[in-house]
């Protein structure tokens, strides 16, 4: 499984090229800041410096290109932890535990968890990485559209997941939010909802509508607020609950290893990735917590399954990319290019032929998940100073922010009007207790549901029985059932429990 042979050669490799690690903290910050600022993707970010490493050697740009990668990883978790508003779609479900810690004065503890947990998935990652990638590519080439729609579907279950007391309410907004996802025109030609708006033919811009129906609407909701943090002793920045933080994502051992090993396989999977592996884990340790109903009101827990998840999804859209030449989304595309630029290939022949650069490119990942340690502790000491800000300044400022951020998402005033619309359709659902959290989910699903039962159509040709000739489907759908049935256990087992406790 491990060729010890290149492992050496890429450790030589690595020592005799110092200048490779010249750009492993530039491009951690740069990465951090633009992970952190919201509508401005780090795919765009990558793209803006992908010219830049045309003039370095190969190594050097790949280990530049990815320590962004890695950076933005744990970036888009600060404004979803400190204004709520998540950085990347990735960071979604840090959001929903993260922002009520922060409205608690728990920044500094939430900043904590969220690091400590970005750095542990990505190491996990990784090291998977490092010991199954050639297995692990042969599991990514069994994955069709049918598999992929499986994994949707089960996506969507966490609608239920994210309703609260309400589950009805959560139903009906995921649908909403599915049928706002398949605006536009399907791969088969046909046009829905776009009421002849040119710019809708694409679908509704996914990150701008984000950004309104969790962060505007919130800021809406603050206006009557002087602070984000109200308490003025707890506004401060302190080293030892960031500490405390670290220590407390280690409290909750089996979180954090199922949302890191969550995020490799569903990172894994091409055009899947990070949006939907922190959903998945943190539905997952919500259903099996024994006080699910502490979920959404500021549990560590929460902040921990979603960011190991969406860190070590890096990994897993890493093999991928090396292993079969398939970029999992936008920054392994953006490798790719790079790739490309050096008249590189990716793909199996890269892996058979450059095996000491590959796991160079492994190690170096493993240095820079523990030097994100240190430079991401420090960018938390700059980014949570926000807490002091009084609203009245702040508020105006961030709305700017989004409003540009959402402008620069294409370019044109689609993304500023998606903004202004969503962030009302979020204040209404709000305030009448529909939960904002599914219309986001079924927004991200919405099209890629739509786009694999077409295609899975169009290979099985409407034969149902297709389902019984893939054996990944299968299991997917097994996974899906034994998860079911030990929710509903659990469920049962905690209303026996209160039973007891009352008989007592």
């Amino acid at each position: 499984m491990i060729d010890l042979v290149a492992s050496s050669a890429a450790l030589q490799l690595l020592a005799s090229s110092p200048d490779a690690w010249l750009w492993v903290i530039p491009g951690l910050v740069i990465g951090l800041v633009f992970g952190a600022m919201p509508g401005i993707s780090i795919t765009m970010a990558m793209a803006i410096f992908l010219p830049a490493t045309l003039y370095m050697d190969f190594l050097p740009a790949i280990i530049f290109l990815t320590s962004m990668y890695t950076g933005a990883g744990f970036g888009g978790s600060v404004p979803a932890i400190l204004m709520n508003i998540p950085g990347t779609s990735s960071a979604v479900a840090t959001t929903f535990d993260g922002y009520p810690m922060a409205r608690d004065g728990r920044h500094n503890e939430a900043m904590g968890v969220a690091l400590t947990s970005s750095v542990f998935g990505m190491l996990l990652s990784y090291s998977v990485l490092f010991l199954v990638i050639s297995p692990l590519a042969d599991i990514v080439l069994g994955i069709g559209p049918l598999e992929m729609l499986v994994i949707a579907l089960w996506g969507i279950l966490l609608l239920g997941s994210l309703a609260g007391k309400h589950m009805t309410r959560g139903i009906l907004a995921g649908i909403f939010g599915l049928i706002l996802g398949t605006v536009g025109m399907n791969t088969a030609g046909y046009m829905r909802g776009t009421m002849g708006v040119p710019w809708l033919l694409d679908g509704i811009p996914v990150v701008p509508a984000m950004m309104g129906l969790l962060a505007a609407s919130q800021l809406f909701n603050l206006v009557n607020s002087n602070f984000l943090v109200e308490d003025e002793s707890k506004r401060g920045i302190n080293a030892g609950k960031i500490f405390y933080g670290f220590r407390l994502a280690f409290k909750h051992p089996v979180v954090i290893l199922r949302g890191s090993f969550i995020g490799v396989f569903i990172g894994a999977i091409p055009g899947v990735g990070s949006s939907i592996s922190n959903l998945l884990s943190y539905a997952y340790t919500k259903r099996g917590d024994d006080n699910p109903e502490t979920f959404g009101e500021g549990n560590p827990k929460g902040v921990v399954a979603a960011e190991s998840a969406n860190s070590s999804s890096e990994g897993g859209a890493m093999a991928t990319m090396l292993a079969l030449g398939i970029p999992g989304g936008g920054a392994t595309a953006i490798l790719l290019a790079a790739f490309a630029m050096h008249n590189i290939v990716g793909g199996p022949s890269f892996i058979a032929n450059n095996q000491e650069i590959v796991y160079a490119i492994l190690f170096s990942n493993f240095a820079q998940g523990i030097l994100l340690l240190g430079v991401g502790l420090g960018f938390v000491f700059v980014a949570s100073s926000v807490v002091r800000v009084p609203l009245r300044y702040l508020v105006p400022t961030v709305l700017s922010v989004a409003c540009f951020g959402a402008y620069a998402v294409d370019g044109s005033m689609a993304g500023p009007i998606t903004l202004f619309v969503f962030s009302v359709i979020g204040w209404m659902m709000a305030r009448y207790g529909y939960p904002v959290a599914a219309v986001v989910v079924g927004l991200l699903l919405g099209g890629l549901v739509e786009t694999q039962l077409l295609r899975s159509n169009q290979v099985s040709g409407g034969d149902f029985t297709y389902l019984f000739d893939r054996p990944a489907a299968m299991a997917i759908i097994g996974v899906i059932v034994f998860s079911m049935g030990f929710t509903a256990w659990a469920k049962q087992r905690r209303k026996r429990r209160s039973l007891q406790s009352l008989s007592d």
